[in-house]
């Protein structure tokens, strides 16, 4: 039995039972933490083809027809139920729009349970420059993109994977250990060495504040 907070059993019920209001409801609790894993994992070559947006629409959709197979024998807490669901319509979205190309050097699949697309570096490091704010610091983000690009993918992946869930999709220490498979202790070390190797790497960027 997985433990969920009341409001959230009683949404999953109704929703279950035909209920739209609470789909509704229910979609618009998590929407924007889904878009925001939709945002930091669809691959760069789809910008501007692709709306975070329409990929939460289209896993909600597909949610909506097994919530009920859900509701009966809930496996994953919500959250990670519905963000599994949301990766695989978004590695879904990969193939339709880049078919072949997925085999390339981008390292597309990510270690974790599902397969979801991997928050590779390049879009890690989009996300941490986005942070530089002042007219200094934006002159030297193109600069130093390339940068912490490589500084990232000297990072162990799980490890890099770990910052992401954390710091981008703002993920529990026990639900990163549910995705990775880790013990919660586990998850907390690995975050530990994670935060300390990326200080390392931003203190050497002027003007980057610590995280």
């Amino acid at each position: 039995m997985i433990d969920e907070p009341d409001e959230d059993s009683d949404l999953v019920v109704r929703a279950a039972g035909g209920d739209e209001e609470a789909l509704r409801q229910l979609f618009s609790r998590y929407r924007d933490r889904l878009k925001r894993m939709v945002h930091l994992r669809l691959n760069r070559r789809l910008s501007g083809r692709v709306d975070d947006s329409d990929v939460v629409q289209e896993a909600f959709l597909e949610i909506s027809q097994k919530l009920p197979e859900y509701a009966r024998a809930p496996q994953l807490p919500l959250f990670l139920w519905l963000r599994h669901m949301t990766g695989l319509k978004l590695a879904e979205v990969h193939r339709r729009h880049l078919g072949t190309q997925l085999r390339d050097a981008d390292r597309e699949v990510s270690l974790h349970r599902g397969g979801l697309p991997e928050a590779d570096s390049a879009s890690l490091a989009a996300q941490l420059l986005g942070k530089l704010t002042t007219p200094s610091q934006a002159a030297i983000k193109a600069e130093q993109r390339i940068y912490v690009q490589e500084a990232l993918n000297s990072m162990d992946p799980i490890d890099r994977e770990v910052l992401a869930l954390k710091h981008f999709e703002q993920l529990s220490t026990s639900e990163i250990a549910q995705v990775l498979g880790l013990s919660k202790a586990g998850a907390g070390s690995r975050y530990l060495r994670a935060i300390k190797r990326l200080r390392d790497i931003l203190e050497r960027i002027p003007g980057f504040r610590d995280l």
